[in-house]
């Protein structure tokens, strides 16, 4: 990629983070209420860890740490991207996409860096406020665990780039959205292991999970970091986080071209 390109795309990224700061207010509340939304599920697995030491191979301690890493690797791809990208569909926008030189896809993950950049700052330091109240919490001390961790996050950040676009991509045959996302979000948390670990699901449903992208999302982050994956394997489940990254990415070019076509066929 030319400097120039790079120049472009960087600025579209300054660009969704400065419109985050125009209505930061409408933001912070929206990004408060899924801290709340935190506590909450933090409240229901302390209650249903009480009496028990372990519970699917996980400690109390461990789950606390889950917990964390599940808020932050959510937060760096939020609500505001996925509505920002189906948005432009929807109210027609996106048309004007089509008349500059710039790729729409690329773009939207430009965008989605540039708000990741305030969503990712905010989510450690409401970690960080979280983790003064709260004791035990476990935290590897190894330095290659937190480079593989931050490598994985970002990994995980383009696989759920991936699984956004592709979704919103299917407004191009809808008149809505809210279907579309929260179905989307439903399967997503599901599958990824953001509600429950993957080890708390019946066998053939865990074989069937660890076999589709959205467990790159959360599952593997939360692996690394809890150090349940040695080095090497931790480089393996990384590469299959890019191996998904990559396929979502195509997927989501062979999509966008289909319904290019589509809208210029039927003069949309």
């Amino acid at each position: 990629m030319s400097v120039i390109r790079i120049k472009k795309y960087s600025s579209i990224a300054n660009r969704s983070l400065q419109n985050i700061l125009a209505y930061r207010i409408s933001y912070v509340i929206g990004f408060l209420a899924n801290f709340l939304n935190l506590l909450a599920i933090y409240f229901l697995w302390h209650g249903i860890y009480s009496g028990r030491e372990s519970l699917g191979g996980y400690t109390w301690d461990q789950m606390k740490t889950y917990l964390l890493v599940t808020f932050l690797a959510n937060a760096v791809l939020s609500w505001y991207s996925e509505t920002s990208i189906s948005g432009k569909i929807l109210d027609g926008s996106v048309a004007a996409d089509l008349l500059k030189p710039i790729d729409f896809q690329t773009a939207r993950f430009a965008e989605t860096l540039g708000s990741s950049l305030l969503e990712g700052t905010l989510s450690a330091v409401l970690i960080g406020v979280f983790l003064l109240f709260t004791s035990g919490v476990s935290v590897p001390h190894s330095p290659l665990v937190y480079g593989l961790f931050a490598v994985s996050l970002l990994a995980a950040m383009l696989v759920k780039f991936g699984v956004v676009y592709l979704a919103a991509l299917l407004c191009f045959w809808s008149t809505g959205s809210l279907g579309i996302v929260w179905t989307r979000i439903a399967l997503t948390n599901l599958l990824s292991g953001a509600l429950v670990p993957l080890a708390f699901f019946p066998g053939w449903l865990e074989k069937l999970a660890l076999w589709l992208p959205f467990q790159s999302i959360i599952h593997t982050p939360t692996m690394i970091f809890l150090q349940q994956a040695e080095s090497w394997e931790a480089l393996k489940l990384i590469g299959i986080q890019c191996f998904w990254g990559v396929a979502l990415w195509i997927a989501g070019k062979f999509m966008w071209n289909w319904a290019v076509r589509q809208v210029t066929i039927h003069g949309g």
